[in-house]
């Protein structure tokens, strides 16, 4: 019989596993001491009592919402079974709590007895367990092979377990996710709301309009300071395992892969401290780390806002501004609350550049990761205080479809410059300061076809082209503080030439040098395109022969087409207001207009004929009149079709005009048959 049961409990040690609870305590303490003194203070109480009148205490104190559970033993020692069962109520008042603002969620407790009248206290044993009176206590019984505790309850513990672990995560995302939402009031109306997704975590945006003007609000959840304890640990630990180069910051693709290191680094410290939490929860709190540690803060939901053209934080006395591209100018409900969370903001920028922003240099022009441009001017040069500015660039940027849409333009139109482009005709589009003049430029670009080298120069990255094109973009340099390091546009633009360009796109004439260098690239044979400031054709031509430009007007005839933008700020609308050519003598030029916007009717109308347009396409192309014709009827049908079914993303309207330039047939079979989802793809 002794060697029977030497060989059972050999057994039982090999397959029982105690329940470790103290590895399921994670999370740096970071309550006052006097807290934990008096919370073991009273566990040691509880220790006096009865299980009974625990029960009934706990019940009570908690209004009855919160059960918990414990194992029931049959010992002779009461003071053995009362030690057991106060234990037992710590472990489930830790598993019960709401893990993120319950002082007992980050507390230490001494683990259990691994044994008690010589049964192993196995995890499986707690787990199928409850409290109850002596009164109600089933029938328990030991399997003596696996030395656990059975119970008749077990199923039904099972689904309450997994209903209590779904409550709690429920609290825990209403205590996260509680947003101040005020009420509207009666001449209060909500104009737009959406919904802003940056890292996987997403916010609520309304635009709300009142008798005094229209707010944009957005809608943070608050965050309770254990949970941001929980964030300060996580992110030291990040940093204590994750390296980062200054390269891998400034460079785009490489910080794209860092960021993804560090998400799923921050997932997985996230699920140790909390293995249970739901997707929704874990989503948000990365997204916050993310945002803090390799972003702006909170900025970040605004900078991913495709609505906003503009973002500005004026100083810590005023709330944010942003210009949005429905609504102009509007005040945020978001404000930084320290001028020195500003120059920090300020200062990240400037380092990822690798420039200074101080006292003696207190300037900085710069780019985000993202292509964003910023601009920050420090106090006392800001005499409301520290400023920063954000150009955002544009991540799904606008195609031709988009302006037909819009009314800018109609596909008369729309083809027309497309034949331009396409036969390698030099374009020239003006307007004044928000006309969209660049956004128009890159929704044209897009016709190139892919066979041809594109070299664009910017001062501030803008452009954004299809994948099939062969595009080389640069961008301009300022000085650093020692005055070194400048590439300027013209350099670019003189540098450019030696690139074996087929098209150049510059973003903006502003100087003599780079208008002489341009005009001469056009007479070289390069196919051109550029913004200037003027609000008319007529003042294209002036602005283009007087300082500070001063082109020879003879230069002029090498620009075939003039396209002039119009911004209608009391309506809101952008519009192409003048379809133009160039007609230019040794001493004067002028401008003939063939399209022209009509207020009225909101709609572009045919003007005048061509004096040398098409003849300057048939001189070049061989093409005969009909066939131009031709051409642009088949092009028009084309951006109809698009049109219609709606290609408007910029991988997508590519994708129609690579068919068009290398498989005209299948793309025209395909519109033919209605056949979206066969040229597309998917």
């Amino acid at each position: 019989m002794k060697k029977k049961n030497n060989r059972k409990k050999t057994i039982q040690k090999k397959e029982s596993t105690s329940f470790p609870i103290d590895k399921g305590i994670t999370t740096e303490n970071r309550i006052e001491q006097k807290n934990q003194s008096s919370f073991v203070q009273n566990s040691n109480v509880n220790n006096l009592e009865s299980e009974e009148e625990i029960l009934k205490r706990k019940l009570k104190e908690y209004g009855g919402k919160k059960s918990y559970i414990s194992s029931v033993f049959q010992d002779n020692s009461s003071t053995s079974n009362a030690n057991l069962s106060n234990q037992n109520n710590l472990v489930m008042q830790q598993k019960t709590a709401a893990p993120l603002n319950s002082p007992q969620k980050i507390m230490q407790l001494p683990p259990l007895p691994k044994k008690l009248n010589n049964i192993e206290i196995t995890e499986n044993a707690l787990k199928t367990s409850e409290i109850v009176s002596n009164k109600n206590t089933p029938e328990i019984k030991i399997d003596p092979n696996k030395n656990q505790i059975v119970s008749p309850l077990k199923t039904n513990l099972k689904n309450q377990e997994e209903t209590k672990i779904k409550q709690l995560h429920e609290e825990l995302s209403n205590e996260l996710f509680s947003k101040i939402h005020p009420v509207l009031k009666k001449d209060q109306k909500i104009l737009d709301s959406y919904d802003i997704i940056v890292d996987r975590a997403k916010i609520k945006v309304e635009i709300i309009k009142d008798p005094f003007g229209t707010v944009y609000n957005i809608y943070l959840p608050k965050i309770s300071p254990a949970t941001m304890a929980l964030l300060d640990e996580i992110r030291n630990e990040l940093i204590s395992v994750t390296t980062i180069s200054m390269q891998e910051l400034t460079d785009a693709s490489a910080f794209n892969v860092i960021k993804d290191r560090f998400m799923n680094d921050a997932r997985n410290i996230l699920r140790e401290k909390l293995p249970n939490i739901n997707q929704y929860i874990e989503d948000f709190l990365v997204g916050i780390l993310m945002q803090e540690m390799l972003g702006l803060g909170s900025i970040e939901f605004l900078l991913n806002d495709q609505s906003l053209e503009e973002i500005v934080i004026p100083s810590a006395k005023e709330n944010i501004r942003v210009y949005s591209k429905k609504f102009g100018w509007l005040v945020t409900n978001i404000r930084i609350e320290k001028e020195e969370e500003i120059i920090n903001y300020s200062n990240i920028i400037a380092r990822r550049v690798g420039r200074q922003i101080t006292v003696l240099s207190p300037l900085l022009d710069a780019h985000l990761v993202t292509g964003d441009r910023v601009n920050a001017v420090l106090y006392p040069i800001g005499t409301k205080g520290n400023t920063i500015t954000v150009r955002k660039f544009s991540r799904d940027p606008f195609t031709i479809v988009d302006f037909i849409n819009s009314k800018t333009c109609d596909a008369d139109v729309a083809s027309l410059i497309w034949l331009a482009i396409e036969y390698e005709m030099n374009i020239l589009i003006s307007g004044g300061t928000g006309s969209g003049k660049t956004s128009f430029l890159n929704a044209c670009m897009h016709f190139i076809p892919p066979n041809q080298r594109i070299i664009s120069i910017e001062d501030t990255r803008e452009l954004m082209l299809p994948e099939f094109l062969y595009w080389a973009p640069l961008v301009t340099r300022t000085p650093n503080p020692e005055g070194k390091g400048e590439v300027s546009m013209l350099d670019l633009l003189v540098n450019s030439l030696r690139m074996r360009p087929d098209r150049i796109i510059l973003g903006e004439m502003r100087r003599q040098q780079e208008a002489m260098v341009l005009f001469e690239a056009m007479h070289t044979g390069h196919s051109v395109y550029a913004t200037v400031h003027a609000d008319t054709a007529a003042e294209t031509i002036s602005r283009l022969v007087n300082p500070p430009l001063s082109v020879p007007p003879n230069l002029l005839k090498a620009v075939n087409l003039n396209v002039v933008m119009f911004r209608d700020r009391r309506r809101g609308i952008r519009r192409i207001l003048q379809i133009a050519e160039f007609e230019a003598g040794k001493d004067e030029a002028r401008a003939n207009i063939l399209y022209r916007w009509v207020p009225d009717e909101d709609r572009l109308k045919l003007h005048g004929e061509s004096s040398r347009f098409f003849e300057d396409i048939g001189r070049h192309t061989g093409l005969a009149d009909s066939e131009l014709k031709k051409d642009l009827a088949e092009k028009k049908r084309i951006l109809l079709w698009m049109v219609k079914h709606n290609i408007r993303k910029l991988q997508d309207f590519g994708k129609i005009l690579n068919y068009y330039y290398k498989n005209k047939e299948f793309l025209m079979n395909g519109i033919n048959r209605e056949d979206v989802r066969g040229i597309l793809g998917g």
